[in-house]
């Protein structure tokens, strides 16, 4: 886990470090270098160049976040497929082996809708290795069931049970894939920057120094929610895994 897990540690974070660049701004501008009047136009250029900047580096992150939030959307139904079609194809096996592929999905699944809910890493981890055990009992069944000389019919179970055991792979991979830290890092130092040239040309102060900061928080906040897939509001649920469990319920 880290501070980007916690959507709103990055709100309170990122509101924080801009009211302090704002008010850094207003001692600046007070005590250091007032700004002149015949400064003003020049200075509202940069200010708006710089806003513009940040806007565009929000907008690109915000993309980059929902892009990664509908590709785990995808796999996990792509998985979904995977198991219930290897779950029709086990009838194909001779039955003591279908029996068992059939009842070792159920137990698949039920470890691949617990992914999708855990909320800790040590959950997690245990997780992951019941994944790890069934994989490794779902193919060896299949492997013991087919014969040396795989027949068409037989091939066609394989290749699902390695569509199956694939589909888990990539999940993994896109719930991994994450908005990276050094893009953050741009992104703050950016609407820090904005800030502080925000508080250095506001006249009066008050109330409306926190108008920016919020603004830009509350963006912050969304783009980390859409990007962490175990917290927040916004979250990836197995509803094609729960669906499909529903389908795959003992004869």
């Amino acid at each position: 886990m880290n501070a980007f897990d916690t959507p709103f540690l990055v709100l309170a974070v990122a509101v924080l470090a801009q009211w302090l660049a704002v008010y850094a701004g207003h001692v600046i501008r007070r005590t250091i270098r007032p700004l002149a009047e015949h400064e003003r136009g020049d200075f509202g250029v940069i200010l708006s160049a710089a806003l513009t900047l940040l806007g565009l580096i929000i907008g690109f992150s915000f993309a980059m976040a929902v892009s990664r939030y509908d590709q785990r959307k995808t796999y996990e139904e792509a998985e979904a497929n995977a198991i219930g079609t290897e779950y029709v194809r086990a009838d194909l096996l001779p039955a003591e082996h279908a029996a068992k592929v059939r009842d070792l999905l159920r137990k698949y699944l039920e470890q691949r809708v617990a992914f999708y809910v855990a909320a800790d890493d040590a959950q997690l981890r245990r997780i992951n290795a019941d994944t790890d055990k069934l994989q490794g009992e779902l193919w060896s069944t299949v492997v013991r069931a087919v014969s040396p000389q795989q027949t068409p019919i037989e091939a066609i179970v394989v290749s699902g049970m390695n569509d199956v055991l694939n589909s888990q792979g990539y999940t993994q991979a896109a719930w991994w894939n994450r908005i990276p830290v050094a893009a953050w890092g741009l992104m703050g130092l950016v609407a820090i920057s904005c800030s502080l040239l925000f508080g250095f040309g506001e006249r009066r102060g008050g109330a409306l120094a926190l108008v920016l900061p919020v603004i830009v928080s509350i963006s912050f906040l969304l783009i980390a929610d859409i990007d962490t897939p175990r917290a927040g509001v916004i979250r990836v649920l197995p509803q094609n895994l729960l669906a499909l469990s529903e389908t795959m319920k003992p004869r």
